[in-house]
């Protein structure tokens, strides 16, 4: 009989979505509580890559991580062109974008105040 790892608080999967991140040197990574804003997931999000090529690794990586060490399965969209990856790991969604298409589409906007978007860049 194989042993399930236990599966993670919000907190602990949102810790080792940031550790993964900055292991591979993704850029600009901010997280967003969503506790209380939504019902999708506790946390969000939101990294850079410097091209599609770091966009798509950064994503295989956090994946392969999360499936590892939690067990859990992440359901992944936008991998094949790695302009914006979205990974719904359940209590988190991660964003990972190029920079261009993140400045277009500006997620930070639509789910922080201006004093968290401010703090959150420092």
């Amino acid at each position: 009989m194989t042993m399930r790892p236990e599966q993670p608080t919000s907190e602990e999967l949102l810790a080792r979505i940031l550790s993964s991140l900055d292991d591979d040197k993704a850029e600009d990574v901010v997280s967003i509580d969503l506790r209380g804003k939504s019902e999708m997931a506790d946390y969000m999000v939101i990294a850079s890559g410097r091209s599609s090529r770091q966009v798509a690794a950064i994503a295989e990586k956090l994946t392969d991580r999360l499936k590892q060490e939690f067990g859990r399965l992440c359901k992944v969209e936008g991998k094949d062109t790695a302009d914006w990856v979205l990974i719904d790991a359940g209590d988190a969604i991660v964003h990972v974008f190029r920079p261009e298409v993140r400045e277009f589409y500006q997620l930070e906007k639509m789910w922080m105040s201006p004093a968290e978007a401010a703090a959150a860049r420092n």
